[in-house]
């Protein structure tokens, strides 16, 4: 049965905590940090006719004005979370999520759960596909729904097991990555945990790495309230290398359900031949390790696995580590106005490409204020 869910967000975490694949950016704490930007999150529920859990779903929820008439957005992260293996459930759940988008006044829904599509980089001789990814994709294919060209998240990401002990992940690494990392303490490199008190300078640090990669950020408020959340759930740890007691880079390592995700990362120009990156990387991995976390995810790999992708030196970097190469199925969008949907998504790009230009001139001013 498909329902709202009223519980708090502490009980919807723990019900989460049912499903080994529910992933943080379903959490209540991730909510949170959407309705500052106008998003309001519904929580859904679907029980069995026994009253067992069998889905859930945190929904996102935006007002807008289109064409001079009002309509709504809808967007799933990273969900519905259920058994992936089992497609019977996976129909009555995008059943109810399909007539859920046509009475909300949607525009379309966004959905793209955590589902493995395959390991490896494809093509290479290694690459093994994931028969349920596969035949889920299929499934959304028959319902109409299209692969979006928006994706939001990440589909293919980097994942390292850090089940084993410490001299064994280093021995599985790049020889030039471990290098590095020793090279970075041998020449004073120090990581130490940051607190409330540095999410200024965090923030000041990611405005910078923003400029000088040429991404666009968000404003101030937004981070300080998001990565204040996490910390206060004990689902965030800040770790910061420094030279000479000068922060040089950081990053933010949030964890849920046994996956420790370096969702943020920021550094400065300063120092940057002492690879502080490497051992930061190295202490995050470990510090995932005493949290009980199973999973390290570097969070993000290329769409296209060569050099013509944006994130491929940074893809490099991470393969270093020895992770795992992992592809999900993405991001699919449903819509009920299939017209309303291609006159939007074909505007919408255009809009953003204006404001990112825009974003990226005041990140840079920004920083060049400070």
């Amino acid at each position: 049965m498909f329902q709202l869910h009223p519980q708090t967000s502490q009980e919807w975490d723990k019900l989460l905590l049912k499903f080994p694949d529910a992933h943080i950016l379903q959490t209540c704490e991730w909510a949170e940090a959407k309705k500052q930007n106008g998003w309001n999150p519904l929580l859904f529920a679907w029980n069995n006719s026994e009253n067992d859990l069998d889905a859930l779903a945190l929904i996102l929820r935006r007002q807008i004005s289109f064409l001079g008439m009002n309509f709504s957005i809808l967007y799933c992260p990273k969900g519905p979370v259920f058994d992936y293996n089992n497609l019977s459930i996976a129909k009555q759940i995008f059943d109810d999520l399909e007539d859920y988008c046509r009475k909300s006044n949607a525009i379309f829904l966004k959905s793209d759960p955590d589902i493995l599509l395959g390991l490896g980089i494809p093509g290479d001789e290694d690459e093994v596909p994931n028969p349920t990814g596969i035949c889920f994709v299929e499934m959304l294919e028959k319902r109409d729904w299209k692969f979006s060209q928006d994706q939001i998240q990440f589909r293919n990401t980097v994942l390292i097991d850090i089940r084993q002990n410490e001299e064994a992940l280093l021995a599985a690494m790049k020889q030039k990555t471990r290098y590095n990392i020793r090279l970075a303490a041998r020449k004073g490199v120090k990581i130490r945990k940051g607190g409330t008190n540095d999410l200024s300078l965090l923030y000041q640090m990611y405005a910078e790495t923003a400029v000088r990669d040429n991404f666009v950020i968000r404003h101030e408020d937004y981070y300080l309230t998001t990565w204040q959340n996490f910390l206060d759930a004990d689902m965030a740890k800040i770790l910061f290398a420094e030279v000479d007691e000068q922060p040089v880079a950081a990053l933010i390592l949030f964890h849920f359900n046994g996956i420790a995700r370096y969702m943020f990362g920021m550094s400065t120009e300063h120092y940057r031949e002492l690879m502080p990156n490497h051992l930061l990387q190295w202490e995050a991995i470990r510090l995932s390790k005493q949290l009980g976390c199973h999973t390290y995810d570097m969070w993000g790999a290329p769409d296209a696995f060569d050099d013509s992708d944006p994130m491929w030196g940074v893809f490099r970097f991470k393969q270093g580590f020895n992770g795992l190469t992992v592809r999900h199925i993405g991001a699919w969008d449903f819509s009920p106005r299939p017209i309303l949907y291609k006159i939007y998504t074909q505007i919408l790009p255009r809009l953003l490409n204006i404001l990112r230009r825009r974003g990226i001139a005041e990140n840079r001013r920004a920083t060049q204020n400070d």
